[in-house]
């Protein structure tokens, strides 16, 4: 893949990592069970709307700019059920315009790593822009890394969001210092659109590490990623993965799936879940384990695909709080919190010829 993006020129990339003392604070009594529908099309799989409603709040808080609040996690989405978070580790990459998080949920006893999706102007313009060229899939470690796997094809760029930036060996890093202070917990690995596509690649580099079994992933909106052979090879390394599609969003639609092509053409990986409207009552639709059910959100028409139906998951705002740049926002409180505190919060920046921000 090249030299790193991460470490070209002009690169400038902001980490924080926060100890456990700094970060520690109230646990939530519990989360509430919530009544809801389920349509189960495998009685061999289960769907935990309370914990998707837990974890859709990760993927929605991950996209706030104001970092002080968001390492603090006193940010206006950082409440509600995922309001004793424990944040481990704060990751900003400025060049490639990504954001992501580490920490603790101690009431799911699991290590969350959310990933943020696109920042840019509007939705439109991410779909207008989005590039579906394929690259053969060439994983470090990979297993069986010495037989050469032509038949995997993934999407470039989304691929090289999470493998040629710094958001592999940060996350990879901040997950290996949290099971070292917390033990064997969970990994449960979220976000929403490009988000969620970053995430996948994520939690099979982590399922890869630290095995399948204690690597969950949930996305919300996510686009096609690979093609088949992709879709069958992740499948077996995150076998616990749900991708939740909301009535008719365009993203799960892209890029689009070619029945002329069947082996080259893009093909989610299971499990989805269709969060849709029937009669009046919100559905939860579990669908096949194809990964394509053709009764679930493939079922939309194209022309009534919807751009609106991406921004909202579980009742959940996912938008920026500020779409017109990838700024960060560091206020007075995190620079007090350096002077008052020095040993407990890491501040390193990453910069070419020196240079770093006044």
């Amino acid at each position: 893949m090249g030299r790193p993006m991460w470490a070209t020129a002009a690169s400038l990339i902001l980490v924080i990592s926060v100890s456990a003392a700094a970060a520690s604070r109230p646990v939530p009594h519990g989360i509430v069970s919530t009544e809801f529908n389920v349509q189960n099309s495998d009685q061999n799989f289960g769907f935990n709307l309370t914990l998707a409603k837990t974890i859709v709040e990760y993927a929605s808080a991950v996209y706030m700019t104001d970092l002080t609040e968001l390492y603090t996690w006193t940010c206006p989405k950082c409440n509600d059920l995922i309001q004793g978070f424990e944040m481990r580790c704060l990751i900003v990459d400025v060049q490639n315009c990504l954001q992501a998080f580490v920490g603790v949920d101690h009431d799911l006893n699991a290590i969350i790593v959310s990933i943020r999706g696109t920042q840019e102007n509007s939705v439109q313009n991410w779909i207008k822009d989005m590039l579906w060229k394929q690259v053969d899939l060439n994983y470090p470690n990979m297993p069986n890394a010495k037989v050469l796997i032509t038949d995997l094809l993934v999407h470039t760029g989304l691929y090289s969001s999470y493998n040629n930036t710094l958001l592999r060996p940060a996350i990879a890093n901040a997950v290996r210092k949290a099971r070292k202070l917390y033990g064997d917990f969970s990994i449960i690995v979220t976000g929403h659109s490009m988000g969620g596509a970053i995430a996948s690649f994520c939690a099979l580099d982590l399922a890869i590490t630290h095995g399948g079994n204690n690597v969950y992933l949930m996305t919300f909106g996510q686009p096609r990623v690979g093609n088949a052979a992709f879709a069958a090879y992740f499948a077996k390394y995150v076998p616990n993965t749900v991708r939740v599609t909301h009535e008719r969003d365009i993203v799960p639609h892209l890029p689009p799936y070619f029945f002329i092509f069947p082996d080259q053409t893009y093909h989610h990986f299971p499990r989805e879940v269709w969060e849709h409207e029937v009669d009046g009552k919100t559905i939860y639709e579990v669908c096949d384990g194809s990964g394509e059910d053709p009764n679930c959100s493939r079922s939309v028409f194209v022309l009534f695909w919807s751009a609106s139906d991406h921004l909202t998951y579980l009742g959940v705002d996912m938008e920026a709080d500020d779409w017109s740049t990838c700024r960060i926002v560091l206020g007075r409180s995190a620079e007090a919190l350096f002077l008052q505190e020095p040993g407990a919060v890491d501040l390193v920046v990453v910069a070419d010829h020196g240079w770093c921000p006044g």
